[in-house]
């Protein structure tokens, strides 16, 4: 039974993230060079290729995300919408985080590599920041 709740819950939070994201991207547009993966109106493909035939970086970046995503769903999932948002953005950095260790460890340019260490450094203090306000106003 509470498989079937956790999906409900999931499934309930999908049109909300998908309406966010809608209205981020109405705000910033992507790069052309990162819509490769993306169809014509902008919606996320899922990978065509098994993750077995994925590049080492492709399956850590996949399985970072696969991490992040049901995070940020249940935090987002908090009643008061200041705790929704900060628990959303913990799981968030959390993501930005894991993405930014697999450039570290698979990316050759040195500048891709440093701001992959600058978000590191930044996102963690701020996951800090956030879950101290957390334990402080969470109810």
């Amino acid at each position: 039974m509470k498989t079937v709740v956790k999906f409900a819950v999931a499934a309930a939070a999908t049109p909300i993230i998908l309406l966010a994201a809608a209205a981020a991207s109405a705000q910033m547009a992507m790069p052309d060079a990162c819509k490769s993966e993306m169809s014509a109106s902008g919606d996320m493909k899922m990978p065509e290729m098994p993750m077995g035939q994925m590049a080492e970086h492709q399956k850590a970046m996949m399985e970072g995300m696969q991490k992040m995503h049901p995070a940020m769903m249940q935090g987002m999932m908090a009643k008061d919408p200041d705790v929704s948002f900060v628990c959303g953005m913990i799981a968030h950095h959390m993501g930005a985080i894991s993405m930014s260790e697999v450039e570290l460890k698979h990316g050759d340019d040195q500048q891709a590599k440093s701001m992959a260490q600058k978000i590191i450094d930044a996102q963690k203090k701020e996951i800090e920041e956030m879950t101290s306000w957390v334990k402080e106003h969470a109810k």
